[in-house]
């Protein structure tokens, strides 16, 4: 027997303490007794409507450097984050075959100018014989040509000893820019094959310290993008930091993917202390409008409505007819309660950021209560019985 008092004893303690909590978590809610409804009080502050879209940080000059002729890497002289200048040596290839080929044409090239010392001796020869009529006028002309052709042989042979000499000297690769290596493609001992297009041997980045963000915006939203306007940013790496840049072009060529037109917006981005790098995904807002003080109504407010309680339909125009239709996004509707009835509010609305909105006209003022939704399924006596229940 007194088992099933102190039992009953303990059941009364929980039931009222449910109760209690029940009812400073209706408080907490914007609940009042009796109410099923969740509310909340129209004020006025400030509000910035953003468009979002992810993108991908990139240097602003980012400059692949290949090879123009073929051959085994043979030694490396820079590696990833190395700074370097421009000219500088990054690697050289085996050049053993080019440096042979350079100097079979030099060779070329001598003997070439030995023929033409022979032809401008046999030209002078031949005048002074012409002059004293011991040579024919044609066989001063065979002399005159013969001379014509050695100087064409040299033109040709110091030609191609040029082009051997530059094409020995690519077997170094070096740096067109000055900037930071961000990438390299080869190791020691890897032949490099310039056959038909050009290796990328290397990446550098020429200034990390500006770099850009490379993002893409729907058709829908392209319009309200402008050059110069203010973004703000973030990155996986640095939850808590937000970044700023500018946007700096929007570029015409549109990307079409699934029916879907999309254009991409370059970001200027400061990185003077070279946290950001390259390849990082960025999360960019780019703020289109703002106001100073706007009354502020919640976007769960304008979703509520009471089951079985039609909407207002707007104020009617010329024709008698509701100047208002489905597709209008300027204009919403709340409900206020009092005396336990609706009151719905038409109300024309202005930016939004995805969880308040700018109310622009209407009867909606400051320090009005609005309804925000239905009270939890858990408010319900049932509900908290099941609760009570599951306490044991």
């Amino acid at each position: 027997m007194q088992l099933t008092l102190n039992k009953h004893r303990t059941l009364l303690v929980l039931a009222a303490c449910a109760a209690a909590g029940l009812v400073v978590w209706r408080q907490a809610a914007g609940l009042n007794a009796g109410e099923p409804y969740k509310t909340q009080t129209i004020e006025k502050g400030p509000l910035t409507q953003n468009i979002s879209a992810n993108g991908t940080l990139n240097p602003v000059i980012l400059v692949n450097v290949g090879s123009q002729v073929s051959g085994t890497v043979k030694r490396l002289h820079v590696d990833f984050n190395d700074r370097v200048t421009g000219g500088q040596a990054l690697a050289d290839l085996d050049d053993a075959l080019l440096s042979a080929q350079a100097r079979l044409s030099a060779a070329g090239l001598q003997s070439a100018l030995v023929s033409l010392d022979l032809a401008n001796a046999n030209e002078a020869r031949s005048r002074s014989l012409f002059a004293k009529n011991y040579a024919s006028r044609q066989e001063l002309d065979q002399v005159v040509q013969a001379k014509r052709a050695a100087t064409a042989a040299v033109d040709l042979a110091r030609a191609q000893a040029d082009k051997d000499r530059v094409t020995l000297s690519y077997t170094v690769i070096r740096s067109p820019v000055s900037g930071v290596v961000v990438a390299r493609s080869v190791d020691v001992g890897q032949t490099v094959a310039a056959s038909f297009q050009t290796p990328t041997l290397f990446q550098i980045a020429q200034d990390l310290s500006a770099m850009q963000i490379d993002t893409s915006f729907p058709e829908a939203d392209i319009g309200n993008v402008k050059v110069g306007m203010d973004a703000r940013f973030t990155v996986d790496a640095f939850p808590g930091r937000a970044f700023n840049g500018k946007v700096r072009q929007i570029r015409l060529n549109p990307a079409t993917q699934q029916n879907v037109v999309t254009y991409n917006v370059v970001v200027a981005v400061d990185n003077p202390d070279q946290a950001l790098m390259p390849g990082m995904t960025a999360y960019v807002n780019i703020g289109i409008a703002q106001r100073a003080e706007a009354l502020l109504v919640p976007n769960a407010a304008l979703r509520f409505k009471p089951a079985g309680t039609p909407a207002p339909s707007g104020k009617a125009g010329a024709d008698g007819k509701s100047a208002k239709s489905k597709k209008d996004s300027s204009s919403g509707t709340v409900y206020l309660l009092q005396a336990g009835d609706f009151k719905p509010l038409a109300v024309t609305l202005g930016i939004t950021d995805n969880k308040n909105t700018e109310i622009v006209a209407g009867d909606l003022k400051a320090g009005d209560t609005v309804i925000v939704g239905e009270a939890a399924a858990a408010s319900s006596p049932g509900a908290a019985k099941t609760v009570g229940m599951r306490m044991f």
